[in-house]
């Protein structure tokens, strides 16, 4: 085990090591977490509409806990498909107006199982730069050839679909909103050269699902393109504050999947408990536009915020804000300070993002309130100003 030692010590002294630490809920108080004794805003979060506590959501998920047990007990393909699952179905049916959903245990075995279960070797993936690791993982899953263009252009992607145009089945995948950036891919030319090129279009909506559209269903029915995509992927571990993953799109993709989707087939399915909750944070996120309304208010007053005290925080309009500080060991300290000031805000490092662009990743949620995000870019200021991340 000495080659580990040797690499950790080296992760370690590029300020690239990771460590696990503890961290426990706030009964009541969504937005904020514990460390030890100490209380903190919750600023790194993917709680977006601020559901994880939700009383009605715990109430059936108590409920089914007492009635159906802990456990699902087998696989979704054995005797671990309840009628939960086939609630849950239709009613993401309806809700993205497709004609069949598939639910799966969470968005890494959604897109690595739905991947690998599309393409093989003699196919293409065209993939963005900055893509979620599950997409990764899933290309190399599939022997597909990966084609990955630069992050957000077209006419690389174009170049790169001229090259390959001859190839039996092709993909492009890509995040509607990017995880650590918060900016949007430019999903109406992607529509536009799946159509010109015969090829079939993967939309992972992680990030942007329950925030936009009319009832969240995500930034492809926002910019009404919902019917350009072939295979439209979502979580409920972040806006729907629970856990899992769902596909959505033809009856005939869904069967393929049951068929040969592997993460599926060979995975014990989610705990009926978890099914109910995620039905019920379904209907919220329909219904209460409200979380929707506030946290595009949060967003904006912080991005302003920042952005007036001269912090590069790149583009975009999502809750998704990233301070840019670009070295790694300031990344760390910069997020040490801020724990110190009563916020938890994480140090992004490589290889989750590109050499030299480590950063403090923000996720900002419906339940934070004005004072507290104006309380918390002043420290911010203040901090990017003692570590000299911004000038004086």
């Amino acid at each position: 085990m000495y080659w580990m030692e040797k690499e950790l010590e080296l992760m370690a002294d590029a300020s690239l090591e990771r460590s696990l630490r503890t961290s426990n809920s706030v009964s009541g108080s969504p937005g904020y977490t514990l460390r030890g004794e100490q209380v903190l805003l919750n600023m790194s979060s993917n709680d977006y509409l601020g559901l994880s506590q939700h009383p009605a959501i715990l109430e059936v998920m108590r409920e089914a806990l007492l009635t159906e047990g802990a456990g699902s007990g087998a696989s979704r393909h054995v005797t671990g498909n309840h009628m939960s699952y086939r609630r849950l179905e239709e009613a993401l049916t309806d809700w993205q107006n497709c004609e069949a959903a598939l639910v799966f245990a969470n968005g890494y075995m959604a897109n690595s199982g739905v991947i690998s279960a599309l393409v093989d070797r003699g196919d293409v993936v065209f993939s963005d730069k900055l893509n979620h690791a599950s997409m990764v993982d899933g290309i190399v899953l599939s022997r597909a050839e990966h084609a990955r263009y630069r992050h957000n252009d077209m006419e690389h992607l174009r170049t790169l679909l001229n090259k390959y145009r001859d190839k039996r089945r092709k993909l492009i995948v890509t995040d509607s909103v990017f995880s650590m950036d918060g900016d949007q891919a430019p999903l109406r030319v992607l529509a536009e050269l799946k159509r010109e090129y015969g090829a079939m279009l993967m939309v992972d909506e992680a990030h942007s699902g329950g925030i936009y559209g009319g009832r969240g269903e995500g930034l492809c029915h926002e910019l009404g393109l919902q019917n350009d995509v072939d295979i439209h992927m979502g979580t409920f571990s972040k806006s729907f504050g629970v856990y899992g993953a769902y596909i959505c799109g033809s009856r005939t993709l869904i069967r393929w999947l049951v068929n040969k989707a592997r993460p599926l087939i060979y995975s014990t399915a989610l705990p009926p408990s978890i099914v109910a909750g995620i039905s019920k944070s379904l209907d919220l996120v329909q219904k209460e536009h409200w979380r929707r309304e506030r946290l595009y208010a949060a967003a904006g007053l912080f991005r302003s915020s920042l952005c007036d005290a001269g912090f590069n925080i790149g583009a975009g309009n999502s809750p998704i804000v990233p301070l840019i500080v670009g070295d790694n060991d300031t990344a760390l300290r910069f997020s040490r300070a801020l724990e110190e000031e009563g916020i938890i805000a994480v140090a992004i490092r490589p290889p989750t993002v590109p050499d030299g662009t480590a950063r403090i990743r923000f996720s900002l949620s419906a339940v934070h309130t004005d004072k507290e995000l104006i309380n918390a870019a002043e420290r911010i200021h203040s901090i990017g100003l003692r570590l000299r991340v911004l000038s004086p």
